[in-house]
């Protein structure tokens, strides 16, 4: 099981930056691939970005062509991490992290690992509100 635990979201203005952390509670310790997504009021889950038990990362188009989000882990803590900078109104939404084991996508295409029901473990998420 891996139970995720996000925070760091919050209240902020236009412009201003954020860290939001998910702490993953495994037992016993696997190899897997985690991610970041986002859900605001009356649209469907999106995911930002992805990184693997090895550390390579992956972000939507959107997201790499703006450059604001970054993903990166700390394996010894157990924590995966999205700092956004930058932050813009359409920002606004309530974020989750997710893992899955790493061999489901072991041999896929890469599109995969941004899809919604690749993930069988989410976050309860950590709301985003970024006021202009």
């Amino acid at each position: 099981w891996a139970q995720l635990v996000e925070s760091g979201g919050g209240s902020v203005q236009a412009g201003e930056s954020l860290r939001l952390s998910c702490v993953r509670q495994v037992f016993p310790t696997s190899d897997y691939c985690m991610g970041w997504w986002r859900e605001a009021e009356g649209k469907e889950r999106e995911s930002l970005a992805t990184i693997d038990s090895k550390g390579a990362t992956s972000y939507t188009d959107s997201v790499r062509l703006e450059g604001r989000f970054t993903i990166s882990k700390d394996n010894a803590k157990n924590t995966l991490y999205l700092e956004m900078n930058s932050l813009k109104p359409e920002d606004t939404a309530m974020y989750y992290c997710a893992a899955e084991p790493s061999r489901r996508f072991f041999g896929q295409r890469s599109e995969l690992r941004h899809e919604v029901g690749a993930y069988i473990y989410w976050g309860q998420g950590t709301q985003v509100t970024v006021s202009s």
